[in-house]
């Protein structure tokens, strides 16, 4: 009698699971079968759940929270999504280690004692749900202080200590967290009982520190296979003509107008790649609309393509905005309820292959930095016989651990891509990371911070209202804000394959939402992006308690109208190295030219007085204009924010084709600054 029951019941489960589905099925169908030509009226009977924070931003939900007796003691009271570690015992507050470490840096604060809190052993849902903390609304300005030319070290004790908006949710695994309290941790050093922390602590910055190789590989993704660069092919094809962005990221009234809209465009889209690669398997989801059974076809697809970006960032330079917003919607709880699978998989990398194949030893060969060495010539012209050497110690490294290490599950090939993955990342760090370590270093040898006159040749002196300035900086100051600026941008390009797959993470979360706003610059979605804006804290106060002192704003613009969200930050501070490597490049070739032309060394030396000084007025013009606070439309969106530096170089390589040592760029060989050059 009972199995008769139990039959019954898994009876019933299946008649109620088949009419879930066709429901689903039969709603999706009457919305990608729906005309644009039909009344608008007509849209709205079809039954569409559309989350308010889908178009709209962040519900009520959200909200933050103004009562300080409602804060959880065991959240840090400043990030409100990190663990408390600390207690201050002047403030009163709890704080997790990295935003102590930032509000106390400096002025008063800098004085403070702490201390640590001991956490008691709790499960880790109870954990997960300590974490959950409010979020300030989209909108709201961080322009406190980023505008004040003479904002120093003494001038407002809390200028650092601006946050952007955050996440009420921090999305990260137990992992990630780990990740996160380690990194903070550079700022405080070890949990000890010590009851005074200072500007000057000798932390090591993120590029500094003996990070192992374990580290990295989990964030390096792993290099295409053939098979997979011949469907990359068909993929970027197919974002190459779609024009998803432009039809649903428009103004309209109607947000279930809107999501219909979106679910036909990626409808259409996943049609038409099914239909590109497998004609017979097109035509089978054209007729059934089902698209569930190629959620792992989908999956794969989409997850090279993201793989693929973040070790090339010059490729795709349109295509993958495209992709991104596009998978970006359809993780969105309504369009993933109609579609009924998720696009989205894990990104491969080298860290996760191994680890799958129980091989991670190979990460801590001796000869693991050999094999993975970049083979490049250098500033000290490297001979040919040198060059060969280190390509055959190479091949023989990479030969000795794939020997070592195959195994009836873990071929060859999967070594060997391994350890070219692991050399793709040192040299995009050889080709973003190097330029910048070359400007600091030029930075130092043919300037220094002790002159006292500021009216001299080569000083750096600028004043606000000349040239376009917007900061008012003595010699002294001027190149110590270079120096921070020059060391940041550095810490962000070593770290930049991290900070990709935190892009990746905080697009694609599905559980924050965006408000399609109108920033000034057309349409853009503004999205808090909680995992990359804490590593960008991390790298910014490792900076700071690096270098002796910090000059001007601390304000990391992300989520608002200047950045919008994570690919915007991302894509910006991309092109670092597409601003320094010109540069670079034109420096090193001006004593070749001079070398191989009596003609050309007439012109510097009547025209610059010769190679030295030529080199020097490249390089002070470039400090002076490139850091001077310019390139926006108004005060508030320039000035000294973390933002801002960057924007005021870009403005900078504009105006180049206006200076006096234009023809010199162009003897060297450049073309432009998003161009082949170098």
């Amino acid at each position: 009698m009972a199995s008769v029951s139990q039959g019954r019941f898994i009876l019933v489960h299946a008649i109620m699971s088949d009419r879930k589905g066709l429901y689903r099925l039969r709603r999706l169908s009457e919305l990608l079968d729906h005309s644009d030509e039909e009344d608008d009226d007509s849209s709205m009977d079809v039954d569409v759940h559309v989350p308010a924070s889908q178009v709209v931003g962040t519900t009520d939900v959200n909200a933050v929270v103004d009562n300080e007796e409602e804060l959880d003691a065991s959240v840090c009271v400043e990030c409100r999504h990190q663990a408390a570690e600390v207690f201050c015992e002047q403030c009163h507050d709890h704080f997790c280690r990295l935003c102590y470490g930032g509000q106390h840096r400096k002025g008063n604060r800098k004085a403070h004692t702490f201390q640590p809190i001991l956490h008691s052993a709790i499960p880790s849902a109870d954990k997960d749900d300590a974490v959950v903390a409010a979020a300030p609304s989209l909108h709201e300005s961080s322009r406190l202080t980023e505008g004040d030319d003479s904002s120093s070290d003494e001038a407002h004790d809390d200028s650092s200590t601006v946050a952007t908006p955050s996440s009420r949710y921090f999305r990260g695994t137990a992992s990630r967290k780990s990740i996160c309290n380690l990194m903070g941790s550079l700022f405080l050093g070890s949990k000890s009982t010590s009851t005074t922390t200072t500007s000057s602590t000798d932390a090591p910055s993120s590029s500094s520190s003996s990070s192992s190789m374990r580290d990295r590989a989990k964030y390096i993704p792993l290099r295409l296979t053939y098979e997979e660069r011949k469907r990359l092919r068909t993929l970027e094809a197919a974002l190459n003509v779609c024009h998803y962005t432009d039809k649903v990221d428009a103004a309209m009234n109607a947000p279930a107008k809107r999501t219909r809209m979106q679910l036909q465009e990626i409808a259409g889209f996943l049609s038409g790649l099914v239909v590109s690669i497998d004609y017979t398997a097109g035509q089978t989801l054209l007729d059934e609309k089902q698209f569930d059974p190629l959620a792992g076809f989908f999956g794969e697809l989409f997850e090279l393509g993201r793989r693929y970006k973040i070790m090339n960032p010059e490729k795709m330079r349109g295509e993958y905005g495209i992709l991104m917003y596009l998978l970006q919607d359809a993780v969105s709880p309504a369009i993933q309820d109609l579609l009924g699978f998720s696009p989205i998989q894990p990104l491969k990398t080298v860290y996760a292959l191994l680890e799958a194949h129980d091989s991670l030893g190979l990460l801590d060969h001796p000869l693991i930095d050999v094999a993975t060495m970049v083979v490049a010539p250098d500033n000290r012209n490297k001979s040919r016989a040198k060059i060969q050497q280190q390509i055959k110690a190479k091949d023989q490294a990479i030969r000795t651990i794939t020997h070592r290490f195959v195994t009836a599950t873990l071929r060859a090939d999967d070594i060997q891509q391994c350890l070219y993955s692991i050399a793709d990342n040192n040299y995009h760090l050889y080709f973003e990371r190097d330029p910048i370590d070359r400007m600091i270093a030029l930075l130092r040898t043919h300037f220094s911070p002790d002159i006292t006159n500021d009216d001299s040749l080569y000083s750096l002196a600028i004043v606000s209202g000349s040239d376009g300035a917007r900061l008012s900086h003595t010699h002294t100051r001027q190149y110590h804000y270079v120096l921070q600026s020059l060391t940041l941008w550095r810490e962000i390009a070593h770290d930049m394959f991290r900070l990709w797959c935190l892009t990746d993470e905080d697009l694609l979360s599905g559980s924050v939402g965006y408000q399609l706003t109108d920033t000034g610059q057309g349409l853009h979605r503004i999205q808090p992006s909680p995992l990359i804006s804490r590593a960008m804290h991390v790298l910014l106060h490792s900076t700071q308690a690096k270098l002796d002192h910090w000059v001007g704003s601390s304000v990391i613009h992300l989520g608002d109208k200047n950045v919008p969200n994570a690919l915007m930050f991302i894509d910006k501070y991309a092109q670092v190295g597409h601003i320094l490597r010109p540069i670079v490049r034109t420096l090193d070739e001006i004593d070749k030219l001079v070398d191989t032309s009596a003609e050309l060394r007439s012109y510097v030396q009547t025209s610059f007085g010769g190679p030295d000084t030529l080199k020097k007025d490249i390089l002070v013009d470039f400090f002076r204009e490139a850091f001077d606070g310019s390139g926006a439309d108004n005060f508030f969106d320039a000035g000294s924010c973390i933002d801002g530096r960057l924007t005021s170089a870009w403005n900078w390589c504009s105006r180049l084709h206006a200076k006096p040592f234009f023809p010199i760029f162009k003897l060297a060989g450049f073309v432009g600054f998003d161009g082949k050059f170098g």
